[in-house]
């Protein structure tokens, strides 16, 4: 099978929806962990929105990412650190998206960094274990375990509060798209060994993994993990951002090559579409 990134740089208005909309699935990445997908129905989840980190093309163009954004509909946080959490809160204001994380990281946001209350609830916040359906039921997300830590900043902290409180436990996501591809973001997940009960539940036909190493895995074990998750095609994030992570997939794709796994490389801002389960081949 021959993958192709089918709009290298084409999408540099985030949240608009393609002309495809409606018959195909598209997944953007942004930079870092922060990925859009924008469902067959024209629904737009986004992943993990750092939008405003160094990689994102129109931060270098030193335009804002937020101004950019025509829609979105929901917003899936895998834990609380910084470069994850990012832009949810003002996405949440422009939007109206609901927020999808964990118990103590949506309760959290919406007391010390004013994520709108009325935008999360007892049907998006969940934990590793659990499946929800979203947008009018056209994606089933399931939040998976990962093992990371999961803190998140304190505007109030001071000599007496600490810098960071608890953002509950990390995790990683399970999108199974009505009519689309099955999509596995992992978060900052070191490997586990169960990450195959996610493969004999799931199989997904993307696994979204970081492979930065430092704070998460090493690009031989992200190799790995996409086996154990039984996935059909590897997609690297969360590289090169900073200078102690991994700053290239070279490694990732010589041991995914290994394992005989499709490997697609994204840049910032590109985009890849899916005709049903599969990456269309010459798309735009």
């Amino acid at each position: 099978m021959k993958y192709r990134i089918a709009a290298a740089l084409a999408v540099w208005g985030i949240g608009a929806i393609p002309a495809f909309a409606g018959q195909q699935t598209t997944l953007t990445w942004h930079g870092h962990a922060a990925f859009e997908i924008t469902t067959p129905a024209g629904h737009i989840v986004l992943i993990d929105p750092w939008l405003n980190n160094p990689l994102n093309p129109l931060v270098k163009d030193k335009q804002d990412p937020i101004e950019h954004i025509a829609k979105a509909d929901y917003i899936l946080l895998t834990h609380g650190h910084f470069d994850h959490v990012g832009d949810a809160v003002a996405i949440a204001k422009k939007t109206g998206a609901k927020l999808v994380a964990n118990f103590e990281l949506g309760t959290n946001l919406v007391k010390l960094q004013g994520f709108p209350k009325e935008q999360i609830g007892f049907d998006g916040l969940m934990n590793p274990g659990g499946e929800i359906a979203i947008a009018n039921g056209e994606v089933m997300v399931a939040m998976t375990a990962a093992v990371h830590s999961s803190g998140m900043g304190n505007p109030m902290a001071n000599e007496q509060s600490p810098d960071l409180i608890y953002g509950g436990n990390p995790g990683g996501y399970v999108l199974r798209i009505k009519g689309g591809p099955t999509i596995y973001h992992s978060g900052d997940t070191a490997y586990f060994k169960d990450m195959e009960i996610i493969g004999e539940q799931y199989a997904p036909d993307v696994a979204l993994l970081n492979i930065g190493g430092h704070f998460g895995m090493e690009p031989a074990m992200a190799a790995r993990a996409a086996a154990s998750v039984k996935a059909k095609l590897a997609i690297a994030h969360h590289f090169g951002t900073f200078p102690v992570l991994t700053q290239d997939t070279v490694g990732f794709a010589e041991a995914l090559k290994k394992r005989k796994i499709g490997f697609l490389k994204m840049t910032p801002g590109s985009t890849i579409v899916f005709d049903g389960k599969q990456v269309k081949a010459g798309s735009r």
